[in-house]
Parts: C-alpha cells; structure tokens; sequence
C-alpha cells in the first residue's frame, strides 16, 4: 500500500477551469431552446418520432470538443513505479468525484418528471437494493444510489485503503468494474438525455474531455464489457477512434433491451 493517493499522477488532463456556476435555469432554458431549433429538434416537451430524432452530441463541431489536446492513451498507462490497484483506486476515485461533478450541472433538468426511468436510448437500467431487490426508478433516483454506493465504498478504508500497510480485499478489481459500469451509466445519460442542456451551458468539452479519458483507462484495464459500452459505441467511435464493442454484441445488438444492475 502506498499510503496518500495525492502526488500520483491522475489528474493531468482532468485538471481544468471548473464548469460554470451561477446561470439561472431561466437562462439555460433560453439557450437548450436555441439549440433545439439548430438540431430541428420539437421545442414543445415532447419527444419527436424516432425517424426525427438527432444525436446532437455526434455532430462534428461538438464531437471535437476539447478542454485540452493531452495524449490520453498515454495518460492511462500504468506507471512503472505504481503498484496496479494503487493506480486502479486513484483513477476511479478521480473518475467518481469528475462524474458527479458533470451530472451536478444538468441535476436540476434531471427530474423525476423529465427522467422518469434510468434510459440510455433505448436501454434502461434497474437498480437492485442491498437485498438484491430490483428497484425501478427514476434517473435522479438511480443516479443519486449510484453516487451514494460509490461514495461509500471509496471512502471505506476496507475497501479503498489510505493508510501505510493496508491491503486491498482479493475482491478489488471486481469493485472497480462495478463502479466503472454504474459511472458509464451516468455518462451515458448525460449524452443521450442532456446533452443539449451540457450544450448550452458551454460544457461539452469538459464532457467529451471526461468520456475519452474515462473510456480509454476502462480499456486500458478490462473494466468494461464491450457488450455494456454497446449502446455508446456511435459516440466512443467519434471521441476515440474506436468502437466500444465487437461483432454482434455491437451498437446494433444493444438497442431495444433492458439492462438490470
């Protein structure tokens, strides 16, 4: 165990002007309308048909949207110096706080009302309880258990150990995964049901900028199945050069299904 995670160098890249504060929900209104009428989207609350809807967030003027031009693919590679779950719980633990941080700016359009399942396109999530009882809820619901859950287990010394000569559990990785898959979901909802809020609120960058480092670090370590990326893999191709599934388990495979976590 190598003690304080603070000097390892996670946060390079993440490391930014903070998203910004203060505009009024009236505001932001004004401008998601603007971008509406760009993306010829219906301003009225409701949902157009399917063959009218347009993934804003694949056009090429805001796909290349950056904070910053660092190499990724080598910001993610395991320092020679740094024992791997060292490097495993300072990147997740960075990727949860940057995660929650994005969902923060949109939260007040995330509503019970406006977000009344956990949907990604057309995959929804369920969460299951403690008991393993499956619990269906609204996205502001699942989001706030997946924060919560992973608030306690990063903070849980047992778990994510600080502390000089501590181990980490033999069941670590397989935690790490778990927190990767529910921190995909979070982003995944952003994209495919905020985004046009991110748009307006000038955030896409820091959003793009999160999703590619996120991503390509999951790659780099086999923390995300290609099938659970799936329904991403538009969007992964366009920030990182890469589908993130192969074969039938594709985008195409991922469409009209429910997901239970």
């Amino acid at each position: 165990m190598l003690g304080d995670r603070s000097g390892l160098p996670t946060d390079r890249a993440l490391l930014s002007p903070p998203p910004k504060a203060g505009l009024s929900c009236k505001t932001v209104l004004q401008a998601v309308g603007k971008v509406l009428r760009k993306s010829k989207a219906k301003p009225n609350g409701k949902k157009p048909a399917a063959a009218e809807e347009k993934k804003v967030y694949l056009e090429p003027e805001y796909a290349k949207s950056r904070i910053t031009d660092f190499g990724f693919k080598e910001l993610v590679v395991l320092p020679r110096e740094i024992d791997l779950n060292e490097w495993l719980a300072s990147n997740t633990t960075t990727f949860f706080h940057h995660v929650n941080l994005q969902y923060s700016t949109i939260s007040e359009f995330c509503t019970g009302e406006a977000c009344q399942t956990m949907a990604v396109c057309n995959t929804q999530y369920y969460w299951y309880d403690e008991r393993g009882k499956k619990v269906k809820c609204t996205a502001p619901q699942y989001v706030d258990f997946v924060m919560s859950s992973v608030q306690k287990l990063v903070t849980d010394e047992d778990v994510f150990p600080t502390k000089y000569g501590r181990e980490f559990p033999s069941s670590f990785e397989a935690l790490v995964r778990k927190i990767c898959r529910y921190l995909f979901h979070v982003l995944a909802h952003i994209y495919s049901a905020h985004f046009k809020e991110t748009l307006a609120l000038e955030l896409h960058g820091h959003l793009n900028t999160l999703y590619v480092h996120f991503i390509l670090f999951a790659r780099e370590f086999n923390l995300l199945d290609p099938k659970e990326t799936a329904v991403m893999d538009d969007l992964t191709e366009a920030l990182c050069g890469g589908g993130g599934g192969d074969g039938p388990g594709g985008a195409a495979g991922a469409q009209n299904h429910v997901k239970e976590r």
